[in-house]
């Protein structure tokens, strides 16, 4: 996976706690923790789907990171990298915990410092970003679009400091050159979603619940009904945008109405909101798809919830190696900001995760047409039919269909 299209795996989550100052630093541990053995490795073929994830099915990290940040060497003549995350922890199960793993993979490579700060209130982001300015960071990752004012103020503040912002988009030439936001092509990880729940569908309709309808969230959408139409033209498709990404009970209850329009397979693009509807239509028996994260591993608690065997997969975007990857550039001096940097299926930075326990429920066909659309957006002989900024649907770029025969 490298970088160019439109598929499997937009957007936004956050939570808890930190200690001194409203959001202060966790403290050093005397020895750092383990890191993870190698940056993630090409993903296996379609013939190991039912063991790992294919092209199609990007591996996303499994292991809960330590509580606490490491730190390499403090030679001063190494990059120091902090990071500040969104509401919420490092081990959260959401961006927050992927930048930290992008980080660790990076800190392996390179042997650098790293500290992370944990943040518990959003008045706490100006402050904690500050907290690294202070000692000196040499980088730093904000995460979420939530700080991202904050950042770039600081970035604004501070032109030594490179400033790296997950999920944050920055029109080209408006922010100073120590920043980037690093985005992703969610319509590529949609449209994957949406070409697996068309082919896995027996009723013909499906259903998408989606967050506010902001271009990541349209992204997604459109993305996902294009997708389902690319593999079955006559596919009934259901859809909503809702207008908060925090209410899982709204996101139940959508869901539910879809079930009863007869939809057997929704995908939840919305943050708690959408995992709420794949949540609620999976303990009723539906097939559902999650998103951002590997879903399986987060709302369902690593197969520990209600409804984990019909969790077909995550469209997943890759925070983990987006981070890695602009940390590498910086360390080996090649980091270019003053924008934005576009992670999709040719970068290894959208994808599908693992299918879990449903691996042997998808038919062999349905994964190797799911290798061969993620190959062909990886590509470019492939277009989701999906502006990549605005998420609008392209009709000039939306693709013939080519249905899907079992």
């Amino acid at each position: 996976m490298r970088k160019s299209l439109t598929i499997l795996l937009a957007v936004m989550l956050l939570v808890p706690a930190l200690a001194a100052c409203g959001g202060g630093a966790a403290t050093q541990p005397t020895a750092p923790p383990a890191q993870p053995t190698a940056a993630p490795t090409a993903a296996p073929t379609a013939a190991t789907a039912a063991a790992a994830p294919t092209a199609a099915t990007a591996a996303a990290p499994t292991a809960a990171p330590t509580a606490a940040p490491t730190t390499g060497a403090t030679d001063s003549s190494k990059l120091r990298v902090g990071l500040v995350t969104d509401l919420g922890k490092v081990n959260d199960g959401t961006f927050n915990e992927f930048a930290h793993k992008g980080v660790l993979m990076a800190q392996e490579k390179y042997g650098f410092e790293y500290k992370y700060i944990e943040t518990t209130a959003q008045a706490d982001y100006a402050a904690n970003i500050q907290a690294l300015v202070d000692e000196k960071f040499d980088v730093i990752v904000t995460v979420g679009f939530l700080i991202q004012e904050a950042t770039v103020a600081a970035a604004a503040a501070n032109p030594d400091i490179v400033f790296i912002g997950v999920d944050q988009f920055y029109e080209q030439g408006a922010v100073t050159d120590n920043l980037v936001g690093l985005q992703f092509r969610e319509d590529q990880a949609g449209f994957l979603a949406g070409a697996l729940a068309a082919m896995m569908s027996e009723s013909g309709t499906i259903g998408i619940v989606a967050g506010q309808e902001i271009p990541p969230v349209k992204r997604f959408k459109n993305g996902f009904d294009n997708g389902a139409k690319y593999v079955r033209p006559d596919i009934n498709l259901l859809g909503v945008y809702l207008p908060t990404f925090i209410d899982p009970a709204l996101g139940a209850s959508s869901a539910e109405q879809m079930i009863g329009e007869g939809a057997d397979v929704i995908f939840g693009a919305g943050g708690p909101t959408g995992s709420g509807a794949i949540k609620a239509a999976a303990e009723k028996g539906v097939f559902v798809i999650g998103v951002d994260q590997d879903e399986y591993l987060t709302t369902f608690a690593r197969g520990a919830a209600p409804g984990a065997n019909r969790i077909l997969s995550s469209a997943i975007k890759r925070v983990d190696v987006a981070v890695a990857t602009e940390i590498g550039k910086v360390a080996e001096g090649t980091f270019k900001g003053n924008g934005i940097e576009l992670f999709d299926a040719a970068g290894e930075g959208v994808g599908l995760a693992d299918f879990h326990e449903t691996a042997d429920l998808v038919p062999d066909a349905v994964k190797a047409r799911l290798e061969e659309i993620f190959k062909a957006l990886a590509d470019g002989t492939l277009s989701t039919g999906v502006d990549a900024v605005s998420g609008d649907v392209d009709p000039a770029t939306v693709p013939e269909p080519q249905p899907y025969t079992p």
